[in-house]
């Protein structure tokens, strides 16, 4: 029987939230106030995606708008009822509902909390090395490199 140091199954509400809030580099990054991700895929030590219980507080968004050039990413709402915003406009989602977002659309999409209701949902996406991200509605674009992700202005210039 072999040991390992990760648990076969757990109960995802106990998992512990993200130390770090966002990713985003300023003025972005205080913009995610109000969301919550417990990454439930770290807890087992999976490498090859990534899983998010993920929480909105009432008036907060789940990223700013964006689309990957690798990244599959995958959305199923369990509570509440999201603002789904993506290229061809906005729409309502409810619990049960699911979202998916093929790499290489360039569906610029986010969740937005637009309700007095937390919304709570499962956020699954892979972790495809030289991944890019772009943000249609800001000047930001992303890099994956050796697994972290590196923030430019559109232009190319780092944020400082």
């Amino acid at each position: 029987m072999s040991e390992s140091k990760y648990p076969s199954a757990v109960i995802a509400a106990n998992v512990p939230l993200r130390n770090k809030p966002s990713n985003y580099p300023e003025p972005f990054a205080s913009r995610m106030s109000g969301r919550a991700k417990s990454q439930l895929g770290e807890v087992f030590g999976l490498a090859n995606f990534g899983v998010n219980l993920t929480r909105l507080a009432p008036n907060s968004t789940s990223a700013l708008r964006h689309a990957h050039t690798k990244q599959d990413e995958f959305v199923y709402i369990l509570q509440g009822h999201p603002t789904l915003h993506t290229d061809e406009g906005r729409s309502t989602l409810s619990p049960g509902m699911c979202a998916g977002f093929k790499a290489g659309t360039g569906n610029g999409h986010r969740l937005i909390n637009e309700t007095s209701e937390e919304v709570v949902y499962l956020e699954v996406g892979d972790r495809s090395p030289g991944d890019e991200g772009s943000y249609p509605d800001d000047d930001l674009k992303a890099l994956l490199v050796d697994g972290q992700w590196k923030f430019t202005h559109k232009d190319g210039t780092p944020y400082a």
